[in-house]
């Protein structure tokens, strides 16, 4: 807490049943389960619009899918919501086992901002942009006091359960819930400035090798020297828009995404590799010839920084195991997928597959923070392991958290109970019931360019 702040002269601002903190994928969907139940639920973001690294800086939702020759749909509900809404307006498209990772769902992530913003509307959830959270205090009545600050001033929102969906664990931080950070003990993930470039000739890109060749022609930018490109691997795909593409090329190692000053470099040094990839492409790979940059993702991307020790941590060991807890909320297949710094200071990314049959379920307690009553973790901040979390962050994992979280602050509330000692047979029983795989499918998917096709219900 911080001890400046006299919290008795800050006005309330609203008192609610549920508040989710951080509206990124796995806080809008919190949201959006909460609000099927009978409560008041707010949404509180710090930046200008909804979706976080979904909107900010990707355009492709991963984990939906199981890689490999025999892909399986693993992931549905709520997130395929909002996937159908980009499916109509055709805005979303799916490239078939990319880039190792399986599946991916391709999507424009500007209209993705707009649908963020009908389905939170539509909800009736009440919401605040550009607020952010800046102190936590418990109240006598069991309520927690969440402090914020925007344009306005200062805030107090006081709320019966809290979904801590910020990215950082700030809510959990503050509120005194241990956790770890990254980098304590292994090499933090490197962060990310993504890019997107217009006029590209994809079909003369791919008519001179595509993919492979684009890895032969990083490889000898480093080993020659003419590019100083910072890694030898990257990806850069098509979008929904035509003759644009989009990368995961740029890393940034070796600086805490927690301290401003070295944040504030990561976003400089970002910056500066992003416009070396420009002339990389530019010079070296058929097709990009009179291609340009013409945006920057909104911020960094940041893979991880506080990782919440939960009622239960999710491990190495749990994933390549294919565990199959009881108590499970959601099914991974996404290998372990960790950006790091390699031993001879090149940044590389190390793969690992899940083995048998590719999938393993995260238990309820990974998204409850030790000893919590009243709060939960979603999203990049819940509890798991460097290498757990290097496999279950994918925003398909993160989206199916963020869904079983509202619907169990609901079920708290409706037979009040605390977080850790929740039912976990009746929260499976509503993810169900809102089309939730809990099971892997015996039906193989369909991974075709336009083979998404609509739910009905909330089931494929």
């Amino acid at each position: 807490m911080m001890e400046f702040i006299n919290h008795q002269h800050i006005p309330l601002l609203a008192e609610t049943d549920i508040l989710v903190i951080g509206a990124g994928s796995a806080g809008c969907l919190a949201a959006l389960a909460a609000s099927r139940g009978k409560y008041q639920v707010m949404l509180v973001e710090r930046y200008g619009f909804f979706g976080g690294t979904s909107t900010q800086m990707l355009d492709t939702f991963y984990g939906f899918f199981t890689p490999g020759e025999t892909p399986r749909k693993i992931v549905a509900g709520m997130p395929d919501t909002i996937v159908n809404a980009l499916h109509q307006t055709g805005d979303m498209f799916l490239r078939p086992n990319t880039y190792g990772a399986g599946t991916g769902v391709n999507y424009n992530p500007e209209r993705l901002k707009l649908v963020w913003d009908q389905q939170i509307t539509q909800a009736g959830i009440r919401f605040l942009l550009h607020t952010t959270l800046i102190d936590v205090a418990t109240e006598e009545d069991e309520r927690s006091s969440c402090i914020f600050w925007n344009k306005s001033g200062f805030y107090k929102v006081k709320a019966r359960r809290i979904i801590d969906a910020s990215g950082d664990a700030d809510y959990c931080h503050l509120a005194g819930y241990s956790y770890e950070l990254a980098g304590d003990t292994e090499p933090a993930q490197s962060m990310t400035t993504t890019f997107r470039m217009s006029n590209v000739n994809l079909e003369k890109y791919e008519q001179a090798g595509g993919k492979k060749m684009l890895k032969e022609k990083m490889n000898q930018a480093v080993d020659t020297g003419k590019h100083p490109l910072p890694r030898k691997e990257g990806s850069a795909h098509e979008m929904c828009q035509p003759h644009c593409i989009s990368t995961v090329a740029v890393k940034v190692s070796g600086l805490h995404a927690l301290d401003v000053e070295e944040l504030t470099q990561a976003e400089i040094e970002g910056r500066r590799q992003a416009f070396v990839y420009e002339a990389f492409f530019r010079d070296e790979v058929p097709g990009y010839e009179d291609a340009k940059i013409i945006g920057l993702s909104h911020q960094i991307g940041v893979r991880e920084t506080r990782r919440v020790y939960g009622e239960y941590r999710l491990t190495k060991e749990d994933c390549l195991s294919g565990l199959m807890p009881q108590d499970r909320i959601l099914l991974c297949g996404a290998p372990i997928e960790d950006h790091r710094q390699g031993k001879d200071g090149d940044d590389e990314t190390v793969w690992e597959y899940i083995p048998g049959q590719g999938v393993y379920g995260v238990p309820y307690g990974a998204i409850v923070p030790k000893g919590s009553q009243r709060a939960w973790v979603v999203g990049r901040c819940f509890s798991a392991t460097h290498d757990a979390h290097a496999s279950c962050r994918s925003m398909a994992q993160t989206m199916s958290m963020g869904q079983a979280a509202g619907l169990a602050a609901v079920l708290s509330l409706d037979e009040d109970t605390s977080a850790n000692a929740l039912d976990t047979n009746k929260l499976q029983t509503k993810l169900e019931q809102v089309g939730a795989i809990l099971e892997l499918p015996d039906v193989l998917a369909d991974i075709s360019r336009d083979g998404w096709g609509l739910t009905v219900g909330g089931n494929r």
